[in-house]
C-alpha cells in the first residue's frame, strides 16, 4: 500500500481515540489464543447493566486474504473477508451476517501516494452507497464523504474534513451532519515515545446552538501503567487506569462522574484483556 493521506475515517481519529478508547462503565473480559496453524481465537464476555452478552471471533490469514468469523449469543454469524493487492494498491472487504440475508456489504479501497478513494455498497436491491475521497499527503489532507440511498434517491450524509499531522501533534476540523455541525480537535504528544499527550476538542451543533468542549490527557506512569482523564463543559468527568499485567495483557479500571450532580453515584467499569 502507498504512503498517502490515509482514509477519510482517519481524520481526527487520534484525538477521538484518546478521548473515547478504553473508557467504559461495563464489565468486559477478553481472552485470545493462537493455534499452530495460524488461527486466532478471541472470546469476549460483556456485562452491561443487567444484560449479559458474549461472542467468539476467529481469524485466519492465507496469502493476501484474511477471514474473520464472529458468533454471538443472539445466534448471529458475521463473516468478513479482506483481500489486499488483488489489484495494485487496492483492498476489498466483503461482509455478511447470517441469518440476515440483506446484510451483505462490499467495500473497495484504493490507495495512492496523493489520494485515497473508497466505495461501499450493500449487496441488495436499491442499496445504500457510501463514497469517500481524501487528497493530500501524510502531513496534510483534505477529505469528503457522501452516502446515497438509491431507494429514496436522497443523500443520507455528506461531510468534509481537513487534517494536519506532525511528528508531535495533529489537528483536524470536520464539517459533519450535512453541514449542521463542526468539530475541531488538537492533540499534542508530550514525549518522544508518544505515551503522554494532551488533547482538546470543540464541537458545535448549529441547529441547536449546542457547544461541547472536551479536554483530556494521557500520562505514562511507567512502561506498564498509564492513566487517562477527560472533562467536558457539561461536567462529565472520566478517568481510567490501565496496567499491563504481562506483555499484551491489560487490566483497565475506569470511572465516570457528573460533577454537576454529585448526589448521583459514579459509574465504574472493568476490563480484562488476556493475550499470549
Amino acid at each position: 500500500m502507498s504512503k498517502g493521506p490515509g482514509l477519510f475515517a482517519d481524520i481526527g481519529k487520534k484525538a477521538k481515540d484518546l478521548l473515547t478508547r478504553d473508557y467504559n462503565t461495563d464489565q468486559k473480559f477478553i481472552i485470545s489464543t493462537y493455534s499452530a496453524s495460524g488461527v486466532a481465537l478471541t472470546s469476549t464476555a460483556l456485562k452491561k447493566g443487567g444484560v449479559h452478552a458474549a461472542d467468539v471471533t476467529s481469524q485466519y490469514k492465507y496469502k493476501n486474504a484474511v477471514f474473520d468469523f464472529k458468533v454471538d449469543t443472539d445466534s448471529t454469524i458475521l463473516t468478513t473477508v479482506t483481500f489486499t493487492e488483488i489489484l495494485p494498491s487496492t483492498k476489498a472487504i466483503a461482509s455478511f451476517k447470517v441469518p440476515d440475508n440483506s446484510s451483505g456489504k462490499l467495500e473497495v479501497q484504493y490507495f495512492h501516494d496523493h489520494a485515497t478513494v473508497t466505495a461501499a455498497a450493500a449487496l441488495k436491491q436499491n442499496p445504500l452507497i457510501d463514497i469517500t475521497a481524501t487528497l493530500g499527503t501524510p502531513v496534510i489532507s483534505f477529505g469528503a464523504e457522501a452516502g446515497y440511498d438509491t431507494s429514496s434517491k436522497t443523500f443520507t450524509k455528506y461531510n468534509a474534513g481537513i487534517s494536519v499531522t506532525k511528528p508531535d501533534a495533529c489537528a483536524s476540523i470536520i464539517l459533519g451532519d450535512k453541514g449542521d455541525s463542526i468539530k475541531a480537535s488538537y492533540l499534542h504528544h508530550l514525549d518522544e515515545s508518544k505515551r503522554s499527550a494532551a488533547v482538546g476538542e470543540v464541537y458545535r451543533k448549529f441547529s441547536t446552538n449546542e457547544n461541547t468542549i472536551t479536554v483530556g490527557g494521557l500520562y505514562a506512569i511507567d512502561h506498564t501503567t498509564t492513566v487517562k482523564a477527560k472533562l467536558n463543559n457539561n461536567g462529565k468527568l472520566g478517568a481510567l487506569l490501565q496496567h499491563e499485567v504481562v506483555p499484551k495483557s491489560l487490566v483497565t479500571v475506569s470511572s465516570e462522574i457528573d460533577t454537576k450532580a454529585l448526589d448521583k453515584h459514579p459509574r465504574f467499569g472493568l476490563s480484562l484483556v488476556l493475550k499470549p
